[in-house]
């Protein structure tokens, strides 16, 4: 008999989230995988004073070269800012400093009522987040997060989202044709894998709140459990439940499954020659992400190029933006591309219909990305985690995080809570592009460059840098 395997559940009624946060309730039992790094005990290295505007790229978000007998290597998109004279233990916002919360993103992006937006929509002082959502948003990562379920619950309760008890599920994708066995997924203990989960499960609720929330997670970043895992994940979206059976292997859902939902994949890597093939997903392809009633969002990538699975044409693909504010007020200026967000057409991938705009008349190729989201890690956004990061390099709790990682989960979480609920992500796509134009749908940015040399600009309409633009509201997505 078939049965969904529910490894963890958080803890996070109100009277509960306290304690599960503070006592560390969601780390993990039971032997681990031979593949984990270490099974010796954590101590917590000692706090690194900041230094003003230190970046921190995770060992994780640095190009990964896949090993003999694989075709990807995938790598997280994520880049962690310690703002001068912060307190990592301190609750945000920061007094002083303007980073980026769910209120502040939702005012920002018209998600919220207009009655409840502050001028500028300022992070220290907006406090309207989002409401919507429904059905379900699948979060496939690669290694397990211990610490994700009370994560979510304390940066919920911190900034006022509402979060059930049956909300969020963490499901190992152990099946019988992965590189781990059924006791467990194993730690990356440099931590990177771990901030990208706590930041996908944290955005993803904050923009869809009453949606069912997946995380799931492979066994390693390699194409082959890669592909398991967003098989487990398909089927969670569209039938709910795993379908993992008794000895490891995976079904398919009953064929009156009705299930909708989006399935976001926040991790990239080089492009491959097979990226592109149609076999049912039997390997890491386009195949996977084919499943009907789900849409897909994978992030654009934080350098000049492109990375699959960005630009498969069955992928939103998630661009990045920096919102600028004023360094005193912390009013908003203006909105415009980031310049380390990834963008330029695939030597892989056919350009999709839905492509077929005067922006690219000129070009034979998938072009990415789509439309965008705030994504620099200068105006970050507030993530909470209380994993290691780095043995070197630690600090812990409240992070600045940015990179196109935080674009996918969050916009998959806007249109999550749409309620659309498109067929496939080509209809999702298909119907964004027709609306790029509406300016109550979208914002077309304008200002700013990005690629290899800084070499493309904004324009008028779609372009390199930022896709269409911008969430403006609900509609048209």
């Amino acid at each position: 008999m078939k049965r969904s395997i529910e490894l963890r559940m958080a803890v996070v009624a109100a009277v509960l989230v306290f304690a599960f946060a503070i006592s560390g309730l969601a780390q993990e039992s039971g032997p681990r995988s031979p593949i984990v790094v270490s099974e010796s005990a954590q101590s917590r290295p000692p706090r690194v004073p900041s230094a003003p505007g230190t970046l921190f790229i995770p060992k994780s978000s640095q190009p990964q070269t896949p090993p003999a007998g694989h075709k990807f290597a995938a790598h997280t998109n994520v880049e962690i800012l310690i703002p001068h004279g912060l307190n990592p233990d301190e609750a945000p916002p920061f007094p002083g400093y303007g980073y980026e919360t769910p209120a502040s993103l939702a005012c920002h992006y018209g998600l919220v009522a207009a009655g409840a937006n502050i001028p500028n929509c300022n992070p220290n002082s907006t406090t309207a987040v989002p409401t919507g959502g429904s059905k379900t948003i699948a979060i496939v990562d690669a290694y397990d997060d211990p610490s994700a379920p009370g994560d979510l619950a304390w940066f919920s309760l911190q900034f006022g989202i509402p979060l059930s008890l049956s909300q969020f599920q963490v499901v190992w994708a152990n099946t019988a044709n992965s590189s781990c066995s059924y006791s467990g997924v194993p730690v990356d203990y440099s931590g990177g894998w771990e901030v990208e989960e706590a930041l996908d499960i944290e955005w993803a609720h904050a923009m869809a709140p009453k949606a069912n929330i997946y995380l799931v997670e492979a066994c390693s970043n390699l194409d082959s459990d890669l592909q398991q895992a967003i098989l487990v994940a398909n089927n969670l979206v569209q039938c709910g439940q795993s379908e993992i059976a008794g000895d490891l292997t995976l079904g398919t859902c009953p064929a009156n499954s009705t299930g909708k939902g989006e399935v976001s994949m926040s991790w990239g890597g080089v492009e491959w020659g097979g990226e592109a093939a149609n076999d049912a997903c039997a390997y890491l392809d386009d195949s996977c992400f084919k499943t009907p009633n789900v849409v897909y969002f994978a992030a654009s990538g934080d350098s000049p190029g492109v990375s699959w699975p960005g630009t498969s044409p069955n992928v939103v693909s998630a661009g990045g933006t920096t919102i600028r504010r004023n360094a005193s007020t912390f009013n908003f200026i203006q909105e415009a591309a980031w310049v380390y967000g990834s963008g330029g057409v695939s030597y892989v991938e056919s350009k999709p219909g839905y492509q077929s705009i005067p922006n690219l008349s000129g070009t034979t190729g998938r072009a990415v990305p789509d439309f965008s989201f705030d994504a620099d890690p200068y105006t970050g956004v507030y993530v909470y985690d209380t994993f290691p990061i780095d043995y070197e390099y630690y600090w812990y709790e409240w992070l600045i995080v940015g990179g196109t990682s935080v674009s996918s989960p969050a916009l998959a979480g806007i249109v999550n809570s749409a309620g659309h609920f498109a067929a496939s992500t080509n209809a999702e796509l298909t119907l964004a592009y027709s609306n790029r134009g509406v300016a109550a749908d979208f914002t077309d940015i304008t200002h700013g460059f990005c690629g290899n040399y800084m070499g493309y600009s904004t324009t008028a309409g779609w372009d390199f840098c930022t896709g269409i633009g911008v969430v403006s509201s609900y509609a048209g997505k």
